[in-house]
């Protein structure tokens, strides 16, 4: 089974919420390189609908000129958990749409497809992991807190996590990985 692997920029008050933010911050070389070795071994990127159909007609143009990460992102097959939207690949080539959502559809994913990526898609990543589907989550905090906006963790919820690496960058940013809790 592939490993499932979930990228997000955050504040340190935990808001995902269309990360304009990180603007101020740059994308400096550290930052691209652990990104791309988040991303290197998928084989499948996916997303909720709202952050693709955000992602889409920002990547889709875009080259490797323009951003190393194009190709990625716009190569690798999309999967789209949507109960909305019916053909994705519409909207963005390499995509498609696998219905709502759906633990053993995203388990069987696993299996066929093998590593996953999933950036943003905070409603999605709420339900994977709550499902226990999520190998490593890997949290980008920035050194910025906004009081306002979407955040991964909903309030009253708890997920437990265990610590498996940290990371200071040289923007500020310090990328967290963590994976499931010991049982």
């Amino acid at each position: 089974m592939g490993a499932l692997r979930v990228h997000e920029f955050t504040t340190v008050d935990g808001v995902v919420d269309a990360p304009m933010w990180t603007m101020d911050y740059g994308f400096p070389d550290d930052l691209a390189a652990s990104i791309g070795a988040l991303t290197a071994p998928a084989r499948g990127i996916l997303l909720g609908r709202t952050t693709f159909e955000m992602f889409a007609p920002a990547w889709s143009t875009r080259t490797v000129e323009d951003d190393e990460g194009a190709p990625f992102f716009n190569d690798t097959t999309k999967y789209v958990v949507t109960s909305t939207l019916t053909d994705a690949g519409a909207v963005w080539r390499n995509s498609t749409a696998v219905g709502g959502y759906d633990a053993d559809r995203i388990r069987a994913l696993k299996d066929e497809v093998g590593d996953l990526y999933v950036s943003g898609s905070a409603t999605l990543v709420r339900a994977l992991l709550a499902d226990g589907l999520v190998d490593e989550l890997h949290l980008y905090v920035y050194p910025l807190a906004v009081g306002t906006g979407i955040r991964l963790f909903a309030e009253g919820t708890a997920q437990p996590l265990a610590l498996l690496g940290a990371e200071p960058l040289s923007n500020g940013v310090v990328h967290l990985t963590y994976g499931p809790a010991a049982a």
